[in-house]
This record gives C-alpha cells, sequence and structure tokens, in this order.
C-alpha cells in the first residue's frame, strides 16, 4: 500500500473489512463478502447502537437512504446508476460500494468518445493470434468481461460520455447476462455468475452528449445524487479528505477552523451568485462543488508546506482558490472581482480577521491573472 500513489478502498481499508466480514452474521445474497446491512455501515460508519468493539469510520457523507438504495438494487442483480452534478461523490460511493460486495473496485471502463463495444466486452492478443489463432487463451476480457465471470461488481465511469453504439452493447449484458464470442466454434459464450452487476456514473450536466435510450434506462435503478448544501455535512466532507491528504503527505499541518468557515462560506456566496446570474457569463464555469473545494484547500496546504511557513493563511487559500476558479479571461476573473469588491470587502470592514487576509490575497491573485 505504501507503494500505490492511491490505494483502491479495498485495500486502504482492508482491516476494516477483514474486522467487518469476521463478526457478520447477516444474510448475503449471491457472492457478496458482506451483508447489506454490514455493506452499509462500511460506507457510513458505525454507531453505538451497532455493538461493535471498534469503530468503523464514515468515508461517504450524503443521506442514508441513497446509499440503502443503492445496496438493494445491487442485491437484485439490477444495474445502478448514480447520476448528480461533478463533484457529488458519485465515483468515490461506487467504489467503496464495489470494494465493500466483491474487494474488487478495479474492474473499471472509463466512459469517453473513444470508448468502443471491445472496451465493454472483449478484444484479442495479436501475437497470439497470430501464433495460435482464436482462443479463450488469445482473448482479452473487457472489466465487464471480468466481472460477468467472476461473479462481482463492474463499473461504468461517464456512461453518457460513451456513443450509442457502447450502450447499446451494454443493453444485452445487463439483459441477458452473457457475451457471445461469435469468432470462436466451441467454448463461445461467457455467461455471468450470480453476483454480476454493472455500476454506473453519469453528470447530469452530460445530458443531451450522449443520452440514454430509452431501453438503457429500464435496465439501470436511477439514485441521484444532490450537491451537498448543508454546511456541517460539507464541512465534515472536506475536514476528512484533508486528514486524507495529510497523512499521506505525513505533512503536520493545522487546518484554522476560522479558515474552513471562509472556505465554506465562500463557496455558498459563490452559488448563490451562480443561481441569482441571469446569463452563463454571469457563471463561473466551475461547478462549485464539494470536490473542488477540497482541491482548493488542498492545493493551498500544499503551497504552504513547500513554498511557505508551513502555516495555512487566509492570504494562500484566497490565492489558491482565485487560481482554481479562474477558467476563463476574462469572464471568470470579472465574476471573482466582483465578488471580492462587493461581498468580500464589506465582510473584511465589518468582521475583519481572516477575511481582511483572503481580501489581500484574493486582490493579488486576480491583479497576477489579469
Amino acid at each position: 500500500m505504501s507503494e500505490m500513489l492511491r490505494a483502491p478502498a479495498e485495500v486502504k481499508y482492508a482491516d476494516e473489512l477483514d474486522y467487518l466480514e469476521s463478526v457478520d452474521t447477516g444474510p448475503k445474497p449471491f457472492s457478496w463478502r458482506l451483508s447489506p446491512r454490514m455493506v452499509r455501515l462500511f460506507v457510513l460508519g458505525s454507531e453505538r447502537a451497532d455493538g461493535l468493539d471498534r469503530e468503523i469510520a464514515q468515508k461517504w457523507f450524503g443521506d442514508r437512504s441513497f446509499v440503502e438504495r443503492s445496496i438493494v438494487t445491487l442485491a437484485s442483480d439490477r444495474g445502478l446508476l448514480l447520476i448528480g452534478d461533478p463533484g457529488t461523490g458519485k465515483s468515490w460511493l461506487a467504489e467503496l460500494l464495489s470494494a465493500a460486495i466483491c474487494r474488487n473496485s478495479t474492474l473499471v471502463v472509463q466512459g469517453t468518445a473513444g470508448t468502443t463495444e471491445d472496451h465493454i466486452k472483449y478484444s484479442w492478443n495479436v501475437s497470439m493470434v497470430i501464433a495460435r489463432g482464436q482462443s479463450r487463451e488469445s482473448m482479452i476480457p473487457s472489466p465487464i468481461m471480468t466481472a460477468m465471470e467472476r461473479g462481482v461488481i463492474g463499473r461504468f465511469e461517464e456512461l453518457t460520455r460513451s456513443t450509442s453504439d457502447v450502450q447499446d452493447a451494454l443493453i444485452s449484458i445487463l439483459s441477458e447476462k452473457y457475451v457471445s464470442i461469435p469468432e470462436l466454434n466451441d467454448d463461445n459464450i461467457v455467461f455471468a455468475k450470480p453476483g454480476f452487476s454493472v455500476i454506473a456514473t453519469a453528470n447530469s450536466r452530460d445530458r443531451g452528449v450522449n443520452d440514454l435510450s430509452s431501453a438503457l434506462k429500464r435496465r439501470f435503478n436511477f439514485v441521484r445524487i444532490p450537491v451537498v448544501t448543508n454546511k456541517r455535512s460539507e464541512a465534515e466532507i472536506v475536514r476528512f479528505r484533508t486528514e486524507e491528504l495529510l497523512r499521506r503527505h505525513s505533512i503536520e499541518l493545522d487546518v484554522p477552523p476560522t479558515l474552513l468557515d471562509i472556505l465554506l462560506q465562500s463557496f455558498a456566496d459563490l452559488r448563490a451568485a451562480a443561481a441569482s446570474a441571469t446569463s452563463d457569463d454571469e457563471k463561473l464555469e466551475s461547478a462549485l462543488s464539494t470536490a473542488e473545494q477540497i482541491g482548493v484547500l488542498e492545493d493551498a496546504i500544499l503551497h504552504s508546506q513547500f513554498f511557505g511557513d508551513r502555516t495555512l493563511r487566509p492570504e494562500t487559500l484566497a490565492g489558491s482558490l482565485m487560481g482554481s476558479l479562474a477558467r476563463r479571461s476574462p469572464e471568470d476573473l470579472a465574476i471573482l472581482n466582483k465578488y471580492l469588491h462587493g461581498v468580500v470587502e464589506p465582510r473584511a470592514k465589518q468582521d475583519g480577521g481572516g477575511w481582511e487576509g483572503f481580501l489581500d490575497g484574493g486582490r493579488q491573485a486576480i491583479a497576477s491573472l489579469s
């Protein structure tokens, strides 16, 4: 694990998963490693009422009902589609569910305009085909086909980014639960084992890119993941991810609660401005998601560690925020400048504290970017 840049959830939380398996007495669907109740507990964390002799950390922050519906869907062997705005934790939830259910979250297909049918079915090892001909040994199964053969979860990221041909190929897999290999005369069908299912994700902002057909929609249960708007929940997510970052980089640095409040309030202000905007030019290109907040804070922490005095300051936080959110010039710069003068400056005069440094850092960043 120490040699991995980013360990998958089943490796990162192996001790917790081992423990939950050892105490799990509940009924398990198919070949699941954990019962549905324990899967939920792994994702959402333990409480005193669970009666465990060790604490299980909360890893996904959101409505419990979304997690429960996702688990029930997978237990019914239907496909699960997690849909929502960018940065709402869809992929992270899919990874955690896969890790808890089958201890393998790495059977992933990334949907893009270049994704082909081969990526979800199979391809061929050309050198082996030339030497020995087409056979099961010379076939390269896709992550989805591998999941079928093992009876585990396959993941499909950004489903609406893939073309209609790829989506159509997925329909037969989800409905028939097998893949035909017409190039072979014998052993030419791969049947899905019990436990196989697909977790797909899609960004709601991609609507109209490659819309899902009604036939494919019927093969999935939809779970819509909303943007986190509760400040307390959002603070927990940001704090959780920040602590992971500090541990990964072996950084000893305190994030002052006042600066976390400034970050959360800044995003809340900018979201409110975007909601009241009358045109796209008056909105930041950024989705202003929780994931982007984490990115801003991560950037500020690393900058303070490597180029500062290892103390997180409001000026550094403001510079990271402006640098991360100013993607269009001059549109985004104008919006951020208006925010500094119209919201941050009056707040700095009234409240002082970290807002004064945040205002100074923001002005400097805007000036350097202009």
